[in-house]
């Protein structure tokens, strides 16, 4: 091999000694971490997967890393056999040993001839195309292997973890979609009748493609940890996963609403029909009661009442023939609507026979204010005041006869008010008069 020059110091006996021990304690690091690569669940799986996209070029790449790997392991194992022998000639190694050790140890020594197979996808050490032979160092060589073990390494632990973690889950989600499925048709929900038919559907296409893709391109699917060089550092990108199973539970959500419409139905619709018959009774009695005020109330505007509302009776009907044909997931936001619509029905109902019977409420709360007066005046024992009892007698035929004019008749009972207070002398304003207000009513 020649002198080593004066560039590179001839190693002593036990400088080549500490090497030898070093390069060994490598050599034995680099070939457990060899044959745990080899052994990869990750490498075996994808040595025999049908890959595509971004996983089938890294993996071709790091198939040619490895095949280079051991090319290298080869030419170092082979360096430090040779170092080895010729340390162990004689006890006292000679200084053509020394040289030879150096040079071997410390110089580019080391052929590693290279083919187009192996080295064809494989990074070279200068970065240019793979070349027949290179040579390199031990300490080159050793740095060469550590950085295609790394890549390889990352290569092969990332497409293992998404193995490892999507196909599994999506199965999973897969069957809790068949249970889901067979649910939905069991209440009526098909695609094409209602959405979460439909999203059933599209959540199936999704998830079959998804196992496909992930099957064959599990690296589309890994997001690397930003600042890491740790081989496989990062996780599985569960994205399109984590949507789809947020929708399927949507779907399941809705499901159980149909059920719960399904075991309620009933009591549901007989309360339907028993608002809607309050409705309706309350709009008759409305009806009647407006009869009623336009035949006793004279010189008044009393608001016309609507009918039964007939669509929320159809609508009712549709309900009903939903239940018994099982069509729950159509039952269900018909009846949620109805319940919202017949209690505004029931409302309306009421406040138009409070609008109705306002004017008849005015006349009996004159009649009662007026009856109230002539029994405190009698207590004070002015019942038989002619003034008095001549204002009396005249608000009374005026609230008691029909049609009443309520305007006059209001007039007439406040004139008998202020009258019964200017006999008290109490000069007392009674309501819409001049004067104090009498604030102690009728039982004072």
């Amino acid at each position: 091999m020649g002198d080593t020059g004066p560039t590179r110091p001839v190693m002593d006996r036990d400088e080549v000694d500490r090497a030898l021990a070093r390069l060994g304690a490598e050599h034995e690091a680099i070939e457990t971490s060899l044959l745990a690569l080899q052994d990869h669940a990750g490498r075996r799986l994808l040595e025999g997967a049908e890959l595509t996209g971004v996983t089938a070029e890294r993996w071709s790449a790091a198939e040619a890393s490895i095949t280079l790997l051991w090319t290298y392991f080869d030419a170092y194992t082979g360096a430090l056999r040779t170092a080895r022998e010729i340390r162990s000639r004689r006890r006292w190694s000679s200084r053509e040993d020394l040289v030879e050790l150096t040079e071997l140890l410390r110089g580019e020594a080391v052929t590693v001839a290279g083919s187009a197979a192996a080295t064809a996808n494989a990074p070279t050490l200068h970065g240019g195309p793979g070349r027949l032979s290179e040579r390199y160092s031990l300490v080159t060589l050793v740095e060469r292997m550590n950085q295609l073990y790394a890549t390889s390494l990352d290569m092969v632990v990332a497409a293992d973890a998404v193995w490892s973690a999507l196909p599994a889950r999506i199965d999973l989600l897969a069957a809790e979609l068949g249970r889901t499925r067979k649910l939905a048709h069991s209440v009526g929900v098909r695609p094409g009748e209602h959405p979460a038919g439909d999203d059933l559907e599209r959540i199936t296409r999704t998830l079959t493609r998804l196992r496909e893709q992930v099957v064959c391109d599990p690296l589309a699917f890994w997001t690397p940890a930003q600042g890491s060089s740790a081989p496989g550092g990062g996780r599985p990108d569960t994205t399109v996963y984590d949507r789809e199973a947020r929708a399927l539970e949507e779907v399941r959500r809705e499901i159980d609403a149909v059920l719960a419409v399904r075991q309620d139905a009933e009591q549901r619709i007989v309360r339907l029909r028993d608002v809607l018959s309050r409705a309706d009774r309350t709009l008759a009695e409305a009806r009647t009661a407006r009869g009623e005020v336009l035949a006793k109330i004279a010189a008044t505007e009393v608001p016309v009442v609507g009918g039964p509302p007939i669509v929320l009776q159809e609508q009712l009907a549709a309900a009903a023939e939903y239940r018994r044909h099982a069509q729950w997931h159509r039952l269900s936001p018909l009846l949620e609507s109805l319940e919202e619509k017949a209690e505004d029905e029931l409302l309306r109902a009421r406040e138009s026979l409070t609008a109705v019977t306002a004017p008849l409420a005015v006349r009996a709360e004159l009649r009662g204010r007026l009856d109230a007066y002539k029994a405190k005046m009698a207590r004070l024992g002015h019942a038989e005041d002619p003034e008095l009892a001549e204002k009396y007698e005249k608000a009374r035929r005026m609230l008691w006869s029909a049609p009443c004019d309520l305007r006059v008749a209001e007039q007439a009972v406040l004139r008998y008010q202020h009258a019964a207070a200017e006999l008290l002398g109490t000069a007392r304003r009674v309501p819409g008069q001049g004067g104090p207000v009498d604030r102690t009513g009728p039982g004072a």
